[in-house]
């Protein structure tokens, strides 16, 4: 099933109880709300399949994992409740993969920015290649990294997380995201990281369902309270996004990338 939206996708291939979920867009696979709403849907969709033993989910392409948040509507945001709604959609993601039953792992190839950190701190368990660096580059655009926060303190610890919060504009090689704990495997290539994938995940899709169900709801005990903690995450992030600090710093970003 491929669900097409405009300049980009997200689509789900169903394999041997393998349910694989990847997400594209042409600005180094940046996260517009259609984007963010169909992955949260199929994730959840999947989370209910009784066919699905194990999740994957990926990006395309070779060198970004995620570059978080879309720039352009970052840009179009023009009052708190659109820019709650917009920042929500970050919150339905992780908190689909937190309630999805079956184990989740992550595919990070490429750079992770804001979201994209997030996203990899959501899974269960994920693999990465060389050149999987991170950054939260929330505060250079005048907000902070308020939705995915708890996702990725949950998986790094109090520390590394304001270490990334604070310095915005810093890159950390993803030797360092390994050390911290936010990936579990780090491979020299692709073709390492994707063995791998393929040797978990066959290996959790012949293992016994209820075994796994159990062992996520001890590994997420205690955050039951997500659902209202993330919605008014959102909230904040949507209220600091109309700043004229952030206006001026989304402009100063479409330059660049233009």
């Amino acid at each position: 099933m491929i669900e097409e939206i405009k300049e980009g996708y997200v689509k789900v291939e169903r394999e041997h109880g393998i349910a694989t979920i990847e997400f594209y867009h042409p600005q180094r696979n940046s996260l517009p709300g259609q984007i963010l709403d169909a992955l949260a849907k199929d994730i959840h969709s999947e989370g209910l399949n009784p066919d699905t033993k194990v999740i994957v989910l990926r990006s395309a392409g070779e060198k970004v994992f995620c570059s978080g948040a879309s720039f352009d509507e970052l840009a179009s945001i023009t009052d708190e409740a659109q820019g709650a709604k917009f920042f929500n959609g970050f919150a339905q993601v992780i908190n689909a993969m937190r309630t999805a039953p079956q184990l989740i792992v992550a595919r990070v190839q490429g750079k992770c920015v804001g979201g994209g950190v997030g996203i990899a701190a959501a899974a269960d368990y994920a693999i990465a290649a060389e050149g999987a660096d991170i950054k939260l580059s929330e505060l250079a655009v005048g907000i902070g990294p308020f939705v995915v926060g708890p996702a990725v303190e949950r998986k790094i610890g109090v520390s590394a997380f304001s270490q990334l919060a604070i310095d915005a504009s810093m890159w950390r090689p993803a030797d360092w995201a390994r050390r911290k704990g936010l990936f579990a495997e780090l491979h020299a290539d692709a073709a390492g990281m994707d063995d791998s994938i393929t040797r978990l995940t066959t290996t959790l899709s012949q293992s016994s369902p209820e075994a796994m169900r159990e062992m996520k709801k001890i590994f997420w005990a205690g955050t039951e309270h997500w659902d209202a903690l993330l919605r008014e995450r959102a909230k904040i992030s949507g209220r600091l996004i109309l700043s004229d600090y952030s206006k001026k710093a989304i402009a100063r970003f479409k330059e660049k990338q233009s």
